[in-house]
């Protein structure tokens, strides 16, 4: 029997809730109890929708409305980062990417969209209940999307893992790393990179860039890049005009990047 499909409801705030159109009441933390398939099944994309007393409006559930909208335990990696690392490493259709932790999957989504259905994406993570919630998002996108990677989840710590990651694959296109300590992790595992293939490292502090950074060089890796993304919010002015938005900087971590060129 073929899963419901899923939709999005924005709320007025922004807010966004994804929703599994059944046929029966069903409760929403923030909407209430309603019966999808009833309540938003006959309304377009892009019309309102009142349930109870809040108005909604109703979209496709693209990436954008599901990362809003996804199960979060773990801090996830945003679009801001991702799309750099992303761009940084190359990454594409019919890519084997090696990711790890995979918390609750804010990277992974991103990954999973760009890579299409004839990539492989493998994920290790060593905590089940970020897996659990990860695993969940994932399973939502894959029924959003036309294509979706081959799937492998890996339970253990990445550098104990390494002999379950190979009977999986012998070699990746690329390595991203979200860990609290990087250095074993990439002596482990930066065998697995092609030739020409790319590592990132993503370290909420500069200490573990410096450690990640000399775990590169001494796994035979080249630095190409290390930084911090970032972004500033620019909103209108109430007289007329835009400006930045009153606010902090968007510094969210330092980012590594190191390729295998022999």
């Amino acid at each position: 029997m073929a899963e419901p499909p899923i939709t999005a409801l924005v709320e007025e705030n922004g807010r966004v809730f994804i929703v599994e159109v059944v046929d029966e009441s069903v409760k929403i933390k923030g909407i209430g109890v309603f019966n999808p398939k009833a309540t938003i099944d006959t309304v377009e994309y892009g019309k309102e929708v009142q349930i109870g007393s809040k108005i909604f409006t109703h979209l496709p559930p693209r990436l954008p409305e599901l990362i809003l909208g996804m199960k979060r335990r773990a801090q996830t990696i945003g679009s801001k980062d991702a799309g750099v690392l992303i761009a940084r490493l190359g990454i594409g259709p019919a890519d084997v990417v090696l990711e790890a932790g995979l918390g609750s999957a804010g990277q992974s989504m991103h990954l999973a969209r760009v890579m299409g259905g004839s990539g492989h994406l493998i994920t290790v993570e060593p905590r089940e209940e970020h897996s659990s919630v990860g695993l969940e998002n994932l399973q939502t996108l894959a029924r959003a999307l036309t294509e979706f990677p081959k799937h492998s989840h890996i339970h253990g710590m990445i550098e104990s893992s390494v002999g379950e990651i190979e009977a999986v694959v012998n070699e990746v296109d690329a390595i991203l790393l979200d860990l609290p300590e990087h250095t074993a992790a990439i002596k482990s595992v930066a065998h697995l990179l092609k030739i020409g293939a790319r590592i990132s490292c993503y370290c909420p502090v500069s200490s573990q860039l410096e450690d990640a950074w000399t775990a590169c060089e001494e796994s035979g890796l080249e630095i190409e890049w290390a930084g911090e993304v970032i972004e500033r919010e620019w909103g209108k002015a109430s007289k007329g005009g835009v400006r930045p938005v009153n606010g902090p900087f968007g510094h969210t971590a330092f980012l590594l990047i190191a390729q295998r060129k022999n």
